[in-house]
């Protein structure tokens, strides 16, 4: 089984053709267009099976997988008190894991921006978090750590860590959280400014038949996007 994330950065109808050589089961695309509305006839050919949310039809969080996969979506709780976190899409792959995909965002939020969104739905939906897969844009790192927040990426990171879930790239490489070597984005498209806030976090089922992980290169795709892909292979069915 192969999952690839990625934030096309915009305008996936013109990009998709780019991530076909990964052959993945499940591709979680942060910032693409609705199938649904969509005027490009090969993107919506292609996009035949698919579960999509967005604030505009133009960028949004989809889980695409191959025809033969059934998805469908679960109706996990996305506010937190009285307040709608953004964008978490939940989804049953075949009846036999959950996949969370992530797309974490400012939302207007002086206090619980990007990381702060994930920290928030964690609270209300993590009995829910049971052999699942959590992956996509969290816009965050361990770097930017505050001594003064619960809500920080290392807090979130042990929170997933706490329930069995833990970083997928982290377990294949051995690096620590904020000394990743293989950055995920590249701040503007600029090669002296790069991060790592793409993640693929995994249930033990998932770390225990790990095949694989690679990101992206800078020079085979900062020409489409500020974000590289990142491609995960288990050994499962």
């Amino acid at each position: 089984m192969k999952i690839v994330t990625w934030n096309c950065n915009g305008a996936f109808r013109n990009k998709f053709e780019n991530i076909l050589d990964f052959n993945a089961d499940l591709y979680i695309i942060q910032e693409c267009e609705n199938p649904a509305e969509a005027k490009h006839q090969k993107y919506k050919d292609w996009a035949e099976n698919y579960i999509w949310i967005g604030d505009t039809k133009n960028k949004g969080l989809a889980i695409f997988a191959k025809p033969e996969i059934k998805l469908k979506k679960l109706d996990w709780l996305d506010q937190y008190q009285d307040h709608s976190v953004k964008h978490f899409l939940p989804c049953s792959i075949n009846n036999e894991f959950d996949l969370l995909a992530v797309w974490t965002h400012f939302n207007n939020s002086p206090n619980f921006g990007y990381i702060g969104q994930l920290w928030k739905y964690l609270q209300v939906n993590k009995n829910k978090l049971n052999k699942t897969i959590v992956a996509g844009d969290f816009n965050s790192s361990a770097i930017w750590d505050q001594w003064d927040r619960w809500w920080n990426h290392s807090d979130v990171v042990n929170e997933l860590e706490k329930l069995g879930i833990t970083s997928l790239y982290h377990k294949f490489t051995g690096e620590q959280q904020g000394k990743e070597t293989s950055p995920t984005l590249y701040f503007q498209r600029k090669l002296e400014r790069p991060y790592h806030i793409d993640y693929v976090f995994g249930a033990q089922k998932f770390s225990e038949k790990l095949k694989n992980i690679e990101v992206g290169q800078a020079d085979g795709w900062l020409n489409i996007s500020d974000h590289m892909p990142i491609l995960c292979e288990f050994s499962v069915d």
